[in-house]
C-alpha cells in the first residue's frame, strides 16, 4: 500500500494543477472586450511588422503565411502601413474615416482607437525601426483565439510561471501539512496501541488524541482491546479456579492410594498423582503470575544461585552429575525482583537439566552482568526444538516426568521482571538456558563451587 501522505500530496497536486490550468483557460477565454481588442491589436501589429519590408524608397508588405491567414479569416480587414513618407494600404474600400492623417508621426506605442463615426475601432501601432518610424493602422481583424492565447502566454510567460510556482508551492505546503497532520494522528494511535500490555490490554486510546477521521478506527480498536481483555481475564480465572479445585481431590486420592496392596501398582499410581499434583501447582503458579503484579526489591542473584545449587546437590550426586558455579567480577550481583519467584525459576532450570540432559556429566551455573545461565554438556536438543519449549505443555522429553509448564512459568516470571528467557542448544553440545535481567550489576568474583564429591 502506498504512503498516505505521498498519495494525498500527489493527488492534491494534480488536482490543483488541473484547476489552475482551467482557471487560466477561463481567464483567457473570457477576456474583457477591451483587453481582447488590445491583444488582437498586438497580434496584428506583430504580423504587419514582420511582413513589412523597407528598401530605400520602397515600402513593401509581403504576403507572409501569417498575413495570408489573417486576410483569409478577416473579409473586412483593412490596414495602412507608413514609413516616413512611404505608405502602403490594403482594403481601402472597407476603411472608415480615421481621426489621424497619413503618414502618422505620433509617439511610439500601441493603442486601440474609435473611428470618427464611432461605429468601430482600429489598431494603431508605432515602432521605431532603426532611423525609420514604422506606423501601422488596422481595422476589422478576426484573429484566431490560438494566436491571442499564444501571444498572451509568450508575453506573460514569466509572470504565469511565477504565479504557477507560487500556487503549486502553496498547494504542496498545504497538502504536506495536512498529510503530516493525518500521519501524526496515526503515529499517536500506533504508539498508544504499542504501549498497551498484550497480557492485559485494558488500556484504551483516548479519542481526543486522534483526528476525527480516525475516531471510527480507534473506537473499533478500543472495543477489540476490551473484548480481548475480558476474554483473557475469564481464561485466567478459569485456570486459577480449576487448578485450585483440583488440589483437594488429588490430596484425597493420594491418601487412598496408600491403601493399595500391590507395590508395583501403588508406585505407578503415586508417580501419576505426583505428576498431576505438579501440573496443578504449576497451573496455580502461572495463574498467580498472570493475575497479580509483583513487588520488586534488590536481591542477590549470586546467593540465590548458591542456595538452589546446594538444594539440588543430593539429586545431582545420585545422578552422577557435577554441579558447578562460575562467576565474573567482584561484589554482589544485584537485580530487582522477587526472591521466591527467582528461586522458583532457577530451580526449574536446574531440575530440568538434571532430568532431561541425557548423558550429561556436568551442569554449570554461570553468573554475569546479564544474569545467569545454566549449561549442561548432555546430548542437546534436536534442531529447532528449543523454540517450542516455552509453550505450555511442551516438554523436551515426552517419556520423562513433567507437565510441560515449567519453562512457560519461567518465561512468565522473567517477563514480570522485565527480562527474558533464552534457550540455545545443539545436538551433541548440550543446552544452555539463560535468565537475562534488565539491570544486573556488580557481579561477584568467587571461586568455583563444587557440590559433588569426586
Amino acid at each position: 500500500m502506498r504512503s498516505i501522505a505521498r498519495t494525498f500530496a500527489l493527488s492534491l497536486g494534480i488536482a490543483a494543477t488541473t484547476i489552475f490550468l482551467i482557471m487560466v483557460g477561463i481567464f483567457v477565454t473570457r477576456y474583457p472586450l477591451e483587453e481582447r481588442e488590445f491583444r488582437a491589436c498586438r497580434v496584428v501589429a506583430t504580423v504587419l511588422d514582420r511582413a513589412t519590408l523597407i528598401e530605400g524608397q520602397n515600402l513593401t508588405v509581403r504576403p507572409t503565411p501569417a498575413l495570408q491567414e489573417l486576410k483569409a479569416d478577416s473579409p473586412n480587414l483593412w490596414y495602412v502601413v507608413s514609413a516616413g513618407d512611404l505608405v502602403s494600404e490594403y482594403g481601402s474600400e472597407h476603411r472608415p474615416p480615421l481621426p489621424f492623417a497619413f503618414p502618422y508621426r505620433g509617439p511610439v506605442g500601441l493603442s486601440v482607437f474609435s473611428t470618427l463615426d464611432q461605429n468601430s475601432t482600429f489598431c494603431l501601432a508605432v515602432a521605431q525601426r532603426g532611423s525609420v518610424r514604422l506606423s501601422m493602422m488596422a481595422g476589422e481583424p478576426q484573429v484566431r483565439f490560438g494566436r491571442i492565447a499564444r501571444s498572451f502566454l509568450v508575453r506573460n510567460m514569466f509572470s504565469i510561471l511565477l504565479v504557477a510556482l507560487a500556487f503549486a508551492a502553496t498547494v504542496a505546503i498545504g497538502s504536506a501539512l495536512a498529510a503530516r497532520f493525518v500521519s501524526r494522528g496515526i503515529e499517536r494511535v500506533a504508539r498508544r496501541a504499542l504501549a498497551i500490555d498484550p497480557s492485559a490490554p485494558q488500556g484504551l486510546i483516548s479519542l481526543s488524541e486522534v483526528p476525527s477521521e480516525l475516531k471510527p478506527l480507534v473506537e473499533a480498536l478500543n472495543r477489540a482491546f476490551g473484548e480481548i481483555d475480558a476474554y483473557i481475564r475469564m481464561q485466567r480465572r478459569f485456570l486459577g479456579n480449576a487448578a485450585h479445585q483440583l488440589r483437594t481431590p488429588l490430596t484425597l486420592l493420594r491418601a487412598k492410594i496408600e491403601d493399595v496392596p500391590e507395590p508395583a501398582l501403588k508406585a505407578e499410581l503415586v508417580r501419576d498423582i505426583r505428576r498431576l499434583t505438579y501440573l496443578v501447582s504449576a497451573m496455580l503458579d502461572l495463574a498467580r503470575l498472570q493475575n497479580h503484579a509483583i513487588v520488586k526489591r534488590p536481591i542477590d542473584l549470586a546467593q540465590i544461585t548458591l542456595d538452589v545449587l546446594a538444594d539440588f546437590g543430593p539429586s545431582a550426586l545420585d545422578a552422577g552429575i557435577e554441579l558447578a558455579l562460575e562467576q565474573d567480577g567482584k561484589g554482589p550481583l544485584l537485580v530487582q525482583g522477587v526472591d521466591a519467584a527467582i528461586r522458583s525459576a532457577l530451580a526449574n532450570l536446574v531440575g530440568n537439566a538434571l532430568i532431561h540432559a541425557h548423558g550429561a556429566q556436568r551442569i554449570v551455573a554461570t553468573l554475569s552482568r546479564d544474569g545467569i545461565s545454566i549449561h549442561d554438556d548432555g546430548a542437546g536438543l534436536p534442531g529447532g526444538a528449543e523454540h517450542g519449549l516455552t509453550e505450555p505443555f511442551q516438554t523436551g522429553n515426552a517419556a520423562a516426568d513433567g507437565a510441560g509448564l515449567g519453562l512457560s512459568i519461567v518465561r512468565e516470571i522473567m517477563a514480570a521482571h522485565g527480562g527474558e528467557l533464552v534457550i540455545s542448544s545443539a545436538p551433541g553440545r548440550g543446552t544452555t538456558v539463560s535468565l537475562r535481567f534488565p539491570a544486573a550489576t556488580a557481579p561477584v568474583k568467587a571461586p568455583q563451587l563444587d557440590l559433588q564429591e569426586h
